[in-house]
C-alpha cells in the first residue's frame, strides 16, 4: 500500500541568553530569517553585581531570546549567532536549542513553510563549535528570593552559573492545597546549563537545599539540550 504520509522536518526551541545589547542585534538576525515565534524576557545573571564591577564585566541584566525553528535553520542559526555576537567571549552569551515532541497545527504550518522556503542558506562559514548531546538545561522554579540560594547549592555540586527569570505561579491552588502546599504567587526560575554528568548531582542539591519541604517551594527539572554554542 502507497505511503501517502508526508514526512515532515523536525522542530526546536532555539534559546539564547545574552546582554541586552547583543539581543538587539539578535532579535534582527531573528526577524531576518522570518521566524514566525519570537519571545523576549528580561532576566539577569547570578553572579552579584560587585564581582561584574569587579571583573570588569559591566551589567548583570540579561534577556533570554526564545524562538521555534526547524531543526536545519536552528543549527544555521546557532553558528551565526556565535559569529555575529562573538558568543563565548568574555560577556557575550550562550545559545542552545532544545528538541520539540509537539506544536499547534497552526505554529506548523508556519514552520513547515519556513523550512521550505529556504530562508537561510547555509554556508562553509555557519558552523562553529556546536557541542551535541553532552548537555542538559536545569530549571529550579522557587518562591521569589530564594534564587540565590538555589545558585549557592548548585555552585556546591558543581554548575558554572544561571540565569535568573522572574515569573508568576498561574497553578490549580485547590490540587496543591490538597497536597498541603502554599504557593507564592511571584516566582523566581534559575536556569542552568550543565554537563549530563553533574546534571544528578545539581538537581539532587537543588533539592536538598530548596525542595517542596523548605521555605523556597522549588521545583526541579531538566530537558535535553540538543546543541550548544558560546561554552
Amino acid at each position: 500500500m502507497e505511503n501517502n504520509l508526508k514526512t515532515l522536518p523536525s522542530f526546536q526551541l532555539l534559546v539564547l541568553i545574552t546582554t541586552p545589547k547583543l539581543a538587539d542585534r539578535a532579535a534582527k538576525l531573528f526577524r531576518k530569517a522570518q521566524l514566525p515565534i519570537q519571545y523576549r524576557f528580561n532576566a539577569e545573571g547570578t553572579a552579584s553585581s560587585e564581582i561584574m564591577d569587579m571583573l570588569g564585566l559591566g551589567s548583570i541584566d540579561k534577556c533570554v531570546l526564545v524562538s521555534t525553528v526547524p531543526k536545519q535553520t536552528g543549527d544555521i542559526l546557532l553558528g551565526r549567532l556565535r559569529a555575529e555576537l562573538r558568543l563565548g567571549t568574555v560577556n557575550s552569551g550562550i545559545a542552545f536549542t532544545i528538541a520539540l515532541t509537539g506544536v499547534n497545527n497552526l505554529i506548523l504550518r508556519m514552520l513547515t513553510q519556513v523550512a521550505e522556503e529556504n530562508v537561510l542558506k547555509e554556508t562553509g562559514k555557519d558552523r562553529y563549535n556546536m557541542i551535541e548531546g553532552r548537555h542538559v538545561l536545569i530549571a529550579a522554579v522557587v518562591n521569589i528570593g530564594f534564587s540565590g540560594d538555589v545558585m549557592d547549592a548548585a555552585k556546591a555540586a558543581g554548575a558554572g552559573g544561571g540565569t535568573v527569570i522572574h515569573s508568576r505561579w498561574i497553578g490549580n491552588e485547590e490540587i496543591t492545597s490538597l497536597w498541603g502546599l502554599s504557593v507564592q504567587d511571584e516566582k523566581e526560575i534559575v536556569l542552568i546549563l550543565s554537563e549530563i554528568e553533574k546534571k544528578v548531582e545539581i538537581m539532587s542539591a537543588i533539592s536538598e537545599k530548596c525542595g517542596m519541604c523548605s521555605e523556597a517551594k522549588g521545583m526541579v527539572l531538566s530537558l535535553p539540550i540538543d546543541a550548544v554554542t558560546g561554552l
